[in-house]
C-alpha cells in the first residue's frame, strides 16, 4: 500500500529516530501538533507499511560483529524460494536482494572476525542451490542506511496547523 506523505508526515518521520523513547504528547510537542493529530498520523503510517517497527538501531561493531561484506550469489534456474529459505537459515545473513544483472542475489553479511566471515562464505558455497558467490569486504561506512533524505527532498505540501502551534 503506497501512501502520499506530507509535510507533517515527514516531519513526524525525521523526529522519530532523535526522541526514540517519548511519548506521543511529547512528540506533538516536538513537531507542534496537537497529540490526537500525531496519534492519529503515527497510527495511518503504521497501518499504510510506512512504519515498520520502531525496534532498537543497532549498532553490529559495538556487538562485537565488526567485519561485514556484500555477497553475491548466483544460483541455479528457479532457485529462488530455495536459496531464500536457505539464507533466512543463515544467522550472519543480515538482508538479502534478488537482483538483476550477472548475479541473481546480493547479501548482507557480518561477522566478528575474518575467520568467522570466511567460514560463512564457505557455508553459502555449500548451499546446493548456489553455483558462484562473489564477495567484497566492507572497509568502512561512506553513507549508512538512511530514508529520510529521500523522503525530504520533494517539496511537499504542508497541512493546517492549529494556531497555538503556528511557528512564529
Amino acid at each position: 500500500m503506497s501512501l502520499e506523505l506530507d509535510a507533517l508526515d515527514v516531519d513526524l518521520l525525521a523526529a522519530l529516530p532523535e526522541h526514540t523513547r517519548v511519548g506521543v504528547l511529547e512528540l506533538s510537542r516536538t513537531v507542534q501538533v496537537a497529540r490526537g493529530t500525531v496519534q492519529a498520523r503515527l497510527d495511518r503510517l503504521e497501518r499504510a507499511g510506512v512504519i515498520a517497527g520502531y525496534g532498537p538501531d543497532v549498532d553490529l561493531r559495538a556487538a562485537g560483529h565488526d567485519v561485514q561484506a556484500f555477497v553475491t550469489l548466483e544460483i541455479a534456474q528457479g532457485a529462488l524460494e530455495d536459496v531464500t529459505a536457505e539464507l533466512t537459515a543463515e544467522p550472519a545473513v543480515l538482508e538479502a536482494y534478488a537482483t538483476t544483472g550477472s548475479a541473481d542475489v546480493l547479501c548482507r553479511l557480518a561477522a566478528s572476525s575474518h575467520e568467522e566471515l570466511q567460514q560463512t562464505l564457505l557455508r553459502l558455497n555449500r548451499f546446493p542451490t548456489v553455483g558462484r558467490t562473489t564477495s567484497v569486504v566492507v572497509l568502512s561506512v561512506v553513507v549508512p542506511p538512511r530514508t529520510l533524505p529521500l523522503l525530504q527532498s520533494a517539496p511537499r505540501e504542508a497541512p493546517h496547523r492549529a494556531p497555538a502551534y503556528r511557528r512564529s
